[in-house]
């Protein structure tokens, strides 16, 4: 696998996406009902950790090969809710370019009076808008939006086939972990910009310097050198957090979320700092 990926350090991510996915197939195939419905709660947790990579690598593809990213794609969207090229028209070329700005921003916080909303709020507009505000951000990029719409036929038709096959373990394996995923991908956004109504991108996001939780979102926590190199690999943004990290000011870096938050006494906050 290592010669097809343009990062080494994708390896044991990846493994770890695809070993999930086999496990995803084998309890649907073989697993009684109660076994789906333990599953729908344990992979959970997993499932949102993939969800950083599903995000990374609609930023900077995993793979050189065109047709190993749709596949991986489609794994991605079974396992995350967010399907081929969703992420990239909803959130790289949307959000991304319009974060600053939330009458227009795709991920956008704040209510029509500018209020900002509640993290349920928010999680759930996200979550039902995402995939109409993706397709309507890619009339600019038409090749991208005919590939996003070729691309979730073929997640439907596929999904359709495992309800066909076995309709119960498809709504706990597959159907209800993607809406699950897809909403705490939503509320992931509303941690990292909520409330920050800026025209500046140094103070436009909240940044969590957490060893564990990087470890385990691809260094999302990093999130304004996120912002300002978006097409920069994940394994390389605690260097560029490191060149940047003197202007950001104090009250952008924030505790981790739950389960992050009770692992470890002590949290860095600032580069060398701790609290």
């Amino acid at each position: 696998m290592g010669q097809f990926l343009k990062y080494k350090a994708d390896r044991l991510p990846i493994l770890c996406v695809l070993l999930v996915f086999v496990f995803d197939l084998s309890v649907f195939v073989y697993s009684p009902w109660w076994g789906a419905v333990a599953w729908l709660l344990a992979g959970i947790l997993p499932k949102s950790f993939i969800a950083a990579f599903n995000h990374h690598h609609q930023h900077l593809a995993t793979f050189g090969q065109p047709i190993l990213n749709r596949l991986l794609e489609i794994v991605y969207g079974f396992q995350t809710g967010v399907t081929s090229q969703a992420w990239f028209l909803h959130h790289v070329i949307g959000h991304h370019r319009h974060y600053l700005d939330q009458e227009h921003d795709e991920s956008r916080w704040a209510r029509a009076d500018g209020s900002k909303m509640e993290p349920v709020e928010y999680s759930l507009s996200v979550a039902v808008t995402g995939y109409p505000r993706a397709f309507r951000a890619g009339t600019e990029f038409r090749h991208h939006q005919r590939l996003f719409v070729i691309m979730l036929l073929v997640q439907l038709t596929l999904l359709a086939g495992l309800f066909w096959w076995n309709w119960f373990n498809a709504l706990f394996v597959f159907l209800l972990p993607m809406a699950i995923s897809l909403y705490i991908t939503a509320w992931h956004t509303y941690y990292h910009h909520a409330g920050l109504a800026v025209d500046d991108d140094m103070h436009a996001s909240y940044n969590i310097i957490h060893p564990c939780y990087n470890r385990f979102t691809g260094n999302l926590g990093y999130h304004t050198a996120h912002h300002l190199r978006g097409g920069l690999h994940w394994s390389k943004l605690p260097d560029f957090h490191a060149e940047i990290a003197e202007q950001i000011p104090p009250h952008l870096y924030r505790r981790p979320c739950i389960p992050f938050r009770w692992i470890g006494k002590r949290e860095v906050i600032a580069g060398s700092g701790t609290r």
